[in-house]
C-alpha cells in the first residue's frame, strides 16, 4: 500500500500537517524502549506474544450502505514464534484474512472466538515461520458503535452526509480490527476514497490529496508516532477549512466554519501558553473539527485534530476552555498515556490541571478560579450518587465497561490531587516534575504504579518534610474526597452571592444587577446556587427578565432546563424538548434525562421526547440513556 501511495500524484490539502522537528528522534526513542504492558482486562490481545507495530489502511467509504470497505494491514512484532494474532473485533465483517512477509501474501488459517457483549470477540491468526504482516479484508456493519453515519438532514447543512468516528474507550474494535488497549502504540498510514462531494480528515500528521477516480476523491494520511487503538479517527463530510495561526487551524461545514475560526481565535496562544509550561507541541499540527450536534462529547482529543461539539460555539469564547483541555491532551493522554482504562485519571487528571494553567495563563487568573470551583462543585455533587467504588482514581474496572469509569472523578479529583501537589512542593518544582514526566514518559503509555514510582523518587523523596503532608495512598486507592482538597475563592462568585442573598432578603432587585458582563460561568454560579427547590413562580420572574429559557449558550441553557424540570417550570418545555432534540451531547442529555426520569409526573415526557430524539443520538449516549430510561 504504501508503494502505491508514493506513485500517485498529489496535491497539498488546506491544512497538510507537516511532521513535527522531534518526530524522528521521538519515533526512534519508542522503537528502542516498547515496554510490555499489565494485562489489559479490556482486550482480548495479548501483545506479549504477538504485537502490532504498523497499521496500513485502505478504505472505501460508501454511504449508500454506510459502511466502510477495505483491508487493514498490520505488521506484526512477534515475541513468540508459535503464538497467533489476536485482535479485537466486533461487529465486523471479516472476508478474508491473509499473512505473509513483505508484500507477499497467502490465505491465512483464522478463526473468530467468541467473546461477550461488551469486549466483542478475538479474531486469532495462525502464523508460519517468518510471517510479519497480516492483511484482512472487511467491512464494517450497522452494528458497529465506533462510527456514526449522518443522513443530510442530519448536518447543519442539510445536503450532504456525514460520518464520523468515536473510538474511546474500546470502539476502535468497531471499525478497525485491532490490539485495542492503550497500552499498544502504533502508527499507521491510510488511503481513503470518499465521494465527490466530500472530504476525509483524519488524526495524521500529513494529508495529501490524491489524483482522483471516476468516482472518488482519494486522501492518503499518515502518522508516523506511536498512538494507542483509541486515538485513530475519521470524519468525513462538507467540510471547509480555515487557518487559525501557523500551526493551527480548524475545520467545520461552510454554514459554521467563520463562527468556529472566530470562536477558536486564541487557539495559538494557548500552544503556547502550555509549551511555555510543559516543553514543546511535538505533533507538528493542532486542528480542529467541529462536527455536527449528534458527537456525543464536549470533546475528543485525536492527535493534530481535535474533534469538538459545536455547543462550545457560544460567540463569546467563553466555553474555549474545552480547546485548552483537548489541547492539553497533546502532553497528557497523547504524549503520555493511560495504560489501561483503569489509569484513565492519568489522561483526565493531568489534563484538566493543564488546562486550568493554560485558561490562567491567557485569560486570567479569575478565570481560572471560577472554573476551579464550578469543577469541584460538580465532582461533589456527583460523589455524593456515586458508589464507593467509583470514587476512586485508581477505580477497579473489571467486568464493567469501561465507559462506566467515564465519571467527574478521574477529572476534577485527579486535577484537585494534582493542585494539592503544586501547593505542597511549591509551583516551579511541580512544573519542572510534570516537564519531566512528559520528557521521559514520551510516546509511551504508563500505569498508576509507574506514576507514584516516579512521584516517589522526583518529589517525595526529595522533599521528605513536605512530603508528609500528602497521603498518595489516600488521594490514589480510597474513596471520597480527602479533607485537603484544594478548592479555589471567585469574588465574581462571591459578587453573584451577594446579590442573590440580597435580593432573596428583599434588599434588592434583579433590574439593578450588573449582568451585561457576566461570562458563562457568571450565569452557571448564578443558576447553581439558586438551587433546586425554587417555585415555578420564581423561575417565571427570573426568566422574564434575564430571558435564559431562550439563551443560545448551550452550557447556560442546560443548565437552567435541569433547574426547570426540578422545579417544573412549565413555560421551559417547548425549549427543552427542542434542545433534547436538536444535539446529543451525553453531558447535557444526561442530567435532563435523569430528572425527568425520578419524577414521576414527568417521567411521561422524558418517555415521549427519547422516542423522537433517540434515533439521532449516537450510540454512546443511546447506551446511557436507554439505561437510565429503562428503553425496551
Amino acid at each position: 500500500m504504501k508503494k502505491r501511495i508514493l506513485v500517485l500524484a498529489a496535491v497539498l490539502v488546506g491544512a497538510s500537517c507537516a511532521v513535527g522537528p522531534n518526530a524522528a528522534r521521538d519515533v526512534s526513542a519508542t522503537e528502542r524502549n516498547i515496554k510490555i504492558m499489565p494485562h489489559d482486562e479490556h482486550s482480548h490481545a495479548r501483545p506479549d506474544e504477538v504485537r502490532v507495530d504498523h497499521l496500513d489502511l485502505d478504505w472505501t467509504v460508501d454511504f449508500d450502505a454506510q459502511r466502510l470497505e477495505g483491508t487493514a494491514t498490520w505488521t506484526l512484532t512477534r515475541r513468540d514464534p508459535t503464538a497467533p494474532l489476536r485482535l479485537d473485533v466486533k461487529s465486523l465483517d471479516i472476508e478474508e484474512v491473509e499473512a505473509g512477509q513483505g508484500e507477499v501474501f497467502r490465505a491465512a488459517p483464522h478463526e473468530i472466538v467468541p467473546g461477550d457483549p461488551v469486549l466483542g470477540d478475538t479474531l486469532q491468526v495462525e502464523l508460519s515461520p517468518g510471517d510479519d504482516r497480516v492483511r484482512i479484508r472487511y467491512a464494517t456493519t450497522e452494528a458497529g458503535t465506533g462510527l456514526q453515519w449522518l443522513e443530510p438532514s442530519q448536518t447543519r447543512g442539510g445536503k450532504l452526509p456525514f460520518l464520523f468516528s468515536q473510538s474511546q474507550a474500546i470502539h476502535a474494535r468497531t471499525w478497525i480490527p485491532c490490539q485495542d488497549t492503550p497500552g499498544v502504540r502504533v502508527t499507521y498510514s491510510a488511503v481513503v476514497r470518499t465521494p465527490k462531494s466530500l472530504r476525509a480528515v483524519m488524526s495524521a500528521s500529513q494529508t495529501r490529496e490524491l489524483e482522483p477516480t471516476a468516482d472518488h476523491r482519494v486522501f492518503a494520511f499518515e502518522m508516523p508516532y506511536r498512538i494507542p487503538s483509541y486515538l485513530i479517527a475519521l470524519a468525513v463530510g462538507d467540510l471547509e477549512f480555515r487557518s487559525l495561526g501557523p500551526r493551527s487551524g480548524v475545520y467545520a461545514e461552510p454554514e459554521v466554519v467563520e463562527a468556529a475560526a472566530a470562536e477558536f481565535r486564541d487557539t495559538e496562544s494557548m500552544i503556547d501558553a502550555i509549551e511555555g509550561l510543559y516543553g514543546p507541541y511535538r505533533w507538528g499540527r493542532y486542528d480542529l473539527l467541529v462536527l455536527p450536534p449528534s458527537f456525543p462529547f464536549g470533546g475528543m482529543e485525536n492527535p493534530c485534530l481535535t474533534f469538538a461539539t459545536p455547543t462550545i460555539l457560544s460567540g463569546d469564547r467563553s466555553l474555549v476552555s474545552l480547546v485548552a483541555h483537548e489541547l492539553a491532551h497533546s502532553w497528557s493522554g497523547n504524549l503520555v498515556t493511560n495504560a489501561t482504562w483503569r489509569d484513565f485519571w492519568l489522561n483526565e487528571g493531568f489534563t484538566v490541571y493543564l488546562e486550568q494553567r493554560a485558561m490562567e495563563k491567557v485569560y486570567g487568573v479569575e478565570r481560572k478560579k471560577m472554573e476551579v470551583m464550578l469543577g469541584m462543585q460538580e465532582l461533589r455533587e456527583e460523589m455524593a450518587e456515586l458508589p464507593p467504588k467509583d470514587q476512586i482514581l485508581h477505580v477497579d474496572l473489571k467486568g464493567r465497561d469501561p465507559d462506566e469509569g467515564f465519571t467527574g472523578v478521574p477529572y476534577e479529583k485527579g486535577a484537585a490531587f494534582l493542585r494539592l501537589l503544586e501547593q505542597t512542593f511549591g509551583r516551579d518544582r511541580f512544573d519542572g516534575f510534570l516537564e519531566a514526566w512528559f520528557n521521559e514518559h514520551a510516546f509511551t503509555s504508563v500505569t498508576t504504579e509507574d506514576f507514584v514510582a516516579f512521584l516517589e523518587q522526583r518529589l517525595l523523596q526529595a522533599d521528605p518534610e513536605a512530603a508528609k503532608a500528602v497521603d498518595v495512598h489516600a488521594w490514589i486507592e480510597e474513596p471520597g474526597l480527602p479533607a485537603d482538597a484544594p478548592d479555589a475563592r471567585s469574588d465574581a462568585f462571591a459578587r453573584i452571592d451577594a446579590l442573590v442573598a440580597d435580593w432573596k432578603a428583599g434588599r434588592s432587585s434583579m433590574d439593578s444587577w450588573p449582568v451585561a458582563g457576566w461570562v458563562t460561568h457568571e450565569w452557571l454560579h448564578f443558576i447553581r446556587i439558586l438551587g433546586e427547590a425554587e417555585k415555578p413562580e420564581t423561575l417565571a420572574e427570573i426568566d422574564q427578565r434575564f430571558h435564559l429559557t431562550e439563551s443560545g449558550n448551550s452550557e447556560i441553557l442546560a443548565a437552567w432546563l435541569e433547574l426547570c424540570v426540578h422545579s417544573r417550570y412549565e413555560k421551559a418545555w417547548p425549549a427543552l424538548r427542542g434542545f433534547l432534540l436538536r444535539q446529543g451531547r451525553r453531558k447535557f442529555l444526561k442530567p435532563l434525562y435523569e430528572a425527568m426520569a425520578k419524577d414521576p409526573a414527568l417521567r411521561p415526557m422524558a418517555l415521549d421526547i427519547y422516542r423522537e430524539a433517540r434515533p439521532g443520538y449516537h450510540a454512546i449516549s443511546r447506551d446511557s440513556m436507554d439505561k437510565i430510561l429503562d428503553w425496551k
